[in-house]
């Protein structure tokens, strides 16, 4: 009879890890098809950088006309790629300029894959939404000029893509890198054990480095879903100390050394509204491509040049 239980028990547990026959998977995206990406080309004297951006999460999760759930954005579906090229497009406003911008499309999973609030479950939803963006990034590899210096870029689940990237790219790949930006997202231990790539930035103009950073209201707002554990830096002052930094004259930015997160004052993140009790909760999560965008602009450039030995 205990054997029987024991039986029963594991395959209860083999039953639970197998998608559900009613979930529903996208169909994945062909990176041949310049529908998959938005692409800019600013680099008019070639002087600058290729610049792999990784959008954020946009989609809850959805049903087709059948009924059946789908816990992914669906590439070829016209809505979902506009939801995503919102972002993109603010983005590649101010990365784009003096450089040569890719961010592809790809299904990324739905917030209700985090909203459990489970390391283990949020990853192993993102495998596919991963997967998408390393073929995505082959594909941009595979096609640019190797002698340009290399940026990779993303917020949130598109950070979550940036320190996945970071394990998946070779060592000749990794030697073109100027930076690695990690917005809104972790570094974790495990991380940093899993690749020698990750090499946290001491200062501005550092290169191979991966820039890690979360905002705050004060340190009690941590969410350790995205928040980093392990390092971050100040983007207004690139101090890795609790030096403050003034920026647009009204806002005081100090980065925690302890818990490497930025703690602001002077400002509210208001116009980001709480979601489902997750995120903008004392921690400003959605602000960070957008608070920053002027720093991560300028050393952008200052990574770039300093790559070319400029």
């Amino acid at each position: 009879m205990r054997r029987l239980f024991v039986t029963i028990l594991l395959l209860a547990a083999i039953v639970a890890c197998k998608p559900a026959a009613s979930e529903l998977i996208p169909k994945a995206p062909d990176y041949d098809n310049p529908q998959m990406w938005t692409i800019r080309d600013c680099d008019a004297d070639n002087t600058g950088a290729d610049v792999f951006y990784v959008v954020s999460t946009w989609e809850e999760d959805w049903a087709d006309t059948t009924g059946r759930v789908c816990h992914y954005a669906d590439v070829w579906n016209k809505a979902h790629r506009k939801h995503m090229g919102i972002e993109i497009n603010r983005v590649a406003d101010f990365m784009s300029p003096g450089n040569r911008f890719f961010a592809p499309y790809y299904r990324h999973a739905t917030i209700d894959a985090f909203l459990p609030r489970n390391d283990s479950i949020a990853y192993a939803r993102t495998r596919i939404s991963m997967s998408d963006v390393c073929n995505a990034f082959d594909w941009f590899l595979a096609r640019r000029d190797t002698a340009r210096p290399l940026i990779i870029a993303g917020f949130s689940q598109g950070g979550m893509a940036v320190v996945e990237l970071l394990k998946h790219m070779d060592d000749a790949t990794y030697s073109h890198l100027a930076a690695a930006y990690v917005l809104g997202y972790k570094v974790t231990e495990q991380d940093m054990a899993e690749s020698d790539h990750i090499v946290p930035a001491q200062g501005a103009d550092d290169t191979g480095v991966t820039i890690c950073y979360n905002t705050v209201k004060d340190i009690q707002y941590i969410n350790p879903m995205v928040a980093s554990t392990t390092f971050g830096i100040n983007p207004v002052n690139w101090c890795t100390d609790a030096t403050p930094a003034v920026l647009y004259d009204t806002i005081t930015v100090t980065l925690s050394p302890e818990y490497h997160v930025l703690v602001v004052e002077g400002y509210s993140g208001d116009e980001y509204h709480p979601y489902k009790d997750f995120i903008n909760v004392g921690d400003i999560h959605s602000c960070e491509p957008w608070l920053y965008s002027d720093c991560l602009k300028e050393n952008i450039a200052v990574r770039t040049k300093a790559k070319r030995g400029i």
